[in-house]
């Protein structure tokens, strides 16, 4: 059965909240633009392409309910109507996440549907929002579709480099914070090369790392993988570099695969914080590094990674965490159970500090796989997206 993280039907929108993985699988209400913005914000909904679609259908929904039933307290700012309506709640929800490079991109498109829609002679109020539902409902099956063929090409390009390093037997793997069907609408991008290796019978073993400090690794990606019962194990952050060291060879760790919340102009990339260690560790121990992400992820307006914002979050986040109790059978096995609870895990409770994201240089990244094919650099080391963009 597929995992399905976003449920949609006109007029309604529900997420699984992913704060509750893996102890609970709750689906959360969206009713309103204010429950989108703090789902997003909350991470309750993550990962670039999911919190575009999260925040295009949340909109989406309420405009299906003013089709059908007249205007809608759940849209912010009553005041207004049609297309001025459907964008000041486009912008509200761009604050939610700034990083993301997918949700900016959502938000120009549809203003620009609305726009269009605006123009027509026959233009009204229901028009437009009929126009805006039918954009944002065609990206939810266009996420699905692009990230399948993102699978397909970064499986493709893992096996013809791997014919020179392991001539025989099954690879694996190691990826970092969850890129699966749980930050997208669906099969997921850096987990998805991982699901089409699997399906073809490649996969020795994928390592994924806790990522601290929200452990979408441990608490996303393990559940993720378990549910498709792909062979896996989980590593600590700080653990990545003996693993390299220690399996590599052994277990023919092929490649670091992971994913993108930002794609600068020259290949720069911004993804969870502790990518950019993966790199530079990758780059040591002559591990292939690359970046899966789709065409939305790349901004061609930011030349470089010292042109991306990288957010930054409460320092209660490193120093606490959440859980449900556990007890330890006669046999030594753990018993989960019982109400979640949040408990303090540091000296400091105040003065962590807490990047969301860091910044990898293009010159460690191998390949950046996309949805219409594999960016490779040049020979003189740089990364050219424009063929990608030329439809």
């Amino acid at each position: 059965m597929v995992l399905q993280a976003i449920r949609y039907s006109r007029g309604s929108l529900q997420i699984l909240d992913q704060l509750k993985l893996p102890h609970e699988e709750v689906y959360r209400d969206i009713w309103t633009v204010q429950d989108a913005w703090d789902a997003i914000h909350s991470m309750q909904v993550r990962g670039a392409p999911a919190i575009a679609i999260v925040a295009a259908l949340s909109i989406a929904a309420c405009v299906a309910r003013c089709n059908k039933n007249g205007a809608d307290p759940a849209l912010l700012g009553p005041d207004m109507t049609g297309a001025g309506l459907i964008s000041h709640n486009l912008q509200i929800l761009l604050t939610s996440r700034p990083t993301a490079v997918n949700l900016a991109d959502a938000v120009r498109k549809l203003e620009k549907v609305v726009w269009q829609a605006q123009q027509q002679p026959s233009s009204t109020d229901y028009s437009i929002n009929e126009a805006y539902i039918q954009a944002a409902e065609q990206m939810l099956v266009d996420d699905v579709r692009d990230n399948e063929n993102i699978g397909n090409h970064g499986a493709d390009w893992i096996l013809r480099h791997t014919e020179t390093i392991f001539p025989a037997g099954k690879l694996s793997v190691l990826t970092h914070c969850n890129t699966g069907s749980l930050a997208t609408a669906g099969y997921g991008t850096a987990l998805g090369v991982i699901r089409s290796l699997h399906s073809r019978g490649y996969i020795k073993r994928a390592y994924y790392t806790e990522t601290r400090p929200y452990n979408q690794g441990s608490r996303l990606t393990g559940y993720e993988l378990m549910h498709d019962n792909i062979p896996s194990q989980m590593i600590t952050d700080s653990m990545a570099g003996a693993l390299l060291g220690l399996k590599r060879d052994a277990e023919n760790i092929n490649c670091i695969i992971v994913g993108a919340d930002r794609v600068a102009a020259n290949g720069d990339t911004a993804n969870k914080i502790g990518t950019y260690a993966l790199a530079v560790l990758a780059k040591w121990h002559n591990v292939k590094f690359i970046v899966a992400a789709p065409r939305t992820t790349i901004d061609l307006n930011t030349a470089s990674g010292q042109d991306i914002m990288i957010e930054e979050r409460r320092s209660h986040e490193v120093t606490t965490m959440r859980g449900p109790a556990v007890q330890r059978s006669k046999d030594g096995s753990l018993i989960v159970g019982g109400s979640v609870h949040e408990i303090a895990i540091a000296a400091d409770h105040h003065g962590a500090w807490n990047p969301a994201f860091d910044v990898t240089c293009h010159t460690l990244i191998d390949a950046i796989v996309t949805e219409k094919g594999v960016v490779e650099k040049d020979e003189n080391g740089e990364f050219h997206f424009e063929k990608l963009f030329a439809d």
